[in-house]
């Protein structure tokens, strides 16, 4: 098998990836686990008290029916069988429990229904903005002595570290209080019917600009200065001196020679951006009162609703991870220079 494996190192190379892939996905949910159990609190005492003040229990509950809750959302026993029967309800079972936060609701129905907008508005930003930001970055760099390329630069380093919530509240100012152009909050049109037809469709895309906006500016931002510095530090490399004494015109060696290095590691960064994107925007969604998992995320940690928030961590551990597996896999057919086991 070991003779095997040397002469096939790609499959050697994919094994090694796998088998650490599932380690770090192990030790991740196990981190997330205890992490979110040592919070101070008691969840089901607040439910339970939440319960008596609205009249569900006619008397004071009594300790089976605490102990029916505790059961119900996996908190019975000690912390190591919390973990044992955490480990087997997410990878056995797929199941994450029901959902404080609306019991009897599983969490994961919850997580299914905020993830379609998150994975809409941060998908479609990521991509966007990563492909508008390569074609700039590398003309910024290719024209890097001129104003415009300068101008440019200056503005992306200053707007680069700028949060993203800080954009959002300028363009509600502007573009929702000031202009009334669009709406401040809320992801549709509450006096239409979510499904696919024309009206719902533009109110999505109408509440979804301004924080499609923010999210993008500060990525187009990030993608621009990253392209230039790969850029960059490849202009002066024997093989664009080469191309350009042979007379190749400057467009066919900035973009079939200077960008088609660079564009490798932009790659493995956007894959790794699309891996996030299942933490949710968190403060973002908050500020528009988008209905994604950040949004839901924050409601969850208000009512320590473990379930809900280890559902969702565990969605972003998997996605991240997944990220990175797949680049890893998909690297060495898409350069060249790395050379599997070696």
């Amino acid at each position: 098998m070991r003779g095997w494996l040397y002469h096939h190192p790609y499959v050697n190379y994919a094994i090694q990836r796998v088998l650490l892939f599932f380690v770090t996905l192990w030790g991740a949910l196990t981190l997330a686990f205890f992490f979110f159990r040592l919070i101070p609190g008691d969840p089901i005492s607040a439910y339970v008290a939440s319960l008596e003040s609205s009249g569900a229990y006619g008397t004071q509950v009594g300790q089976e029916i605490i102990d029916h809750y505790k059961e119900a959302f996996g908190l019975q026993g000690n912390l190591f069988q919390q973990y044992v029967r955490y480990l087997q309800q997410v990878l056995i079972s797929h199941d994450l429990g029901p959902a404080l936060m609306n019991f009897p609701t599983p969490a994961q129905v919850l997580i299914v229904r905020a993830l379609p907008w998150t994975v809409g508005l941060l998908g479609l930003s990521v991509i966007f903005s990563w492909c508008v930001g390569v074609v700039i970055g590398g003309l910024v760099a290719w024209r890097r002595n001129s104003r415009g390329s300068q101008f440019i630069t200056n503005l992306a380093v200053t707007f680069s570290n700028v949060p993203n919530y800080f954009i959002a509240l300028f363009l509600v100012f502007i573009f929702a209080y000031r202009l009334d152009w669009l709406p401040p909050t809320a992801a549709y049109d509450p006096h239409y019917d979510p499904g696919w037809n024309l009206d719902f469709i533009m109110s999505v895309i109408q509440h979804g600009t301004l924080p499609a906006a923010s999210l993008v500016f500060i990525f187009l931002c990030r993608d621009t200065l990253s392209t230039r510095m790969l850029t960059v530090t490849t202009l002066g490399e024997d093989y664009l001196t080469y191309a350009d004494a042979k007379g190749l015109p400057q467009r066919q060696i900035l973009t079939q020679y200077a960008l088609r290095n660079c564009i490798l590691p932009q790659v493995t960064a956007v894959a790794i951006q699309l891996g996030f994107i299942f933490n949710g925007a968190v403060i973002l969604e908050r500020v528009f009162n988008y209905p994604g998992l950040g949004n839901l995320l924050i409601q969850a940690i208000g009512q320590l609703d473990y379930n809900t928030i280890q559902g969702i961590i565990t969605f972003s551990i998997v996605g991240v991870l997944t990220a990175n597996l797949i680049i890893d896999l998909m690297l060495p057919f898409i350069d060249p220079r790395i050379k599997v086991g070696q």
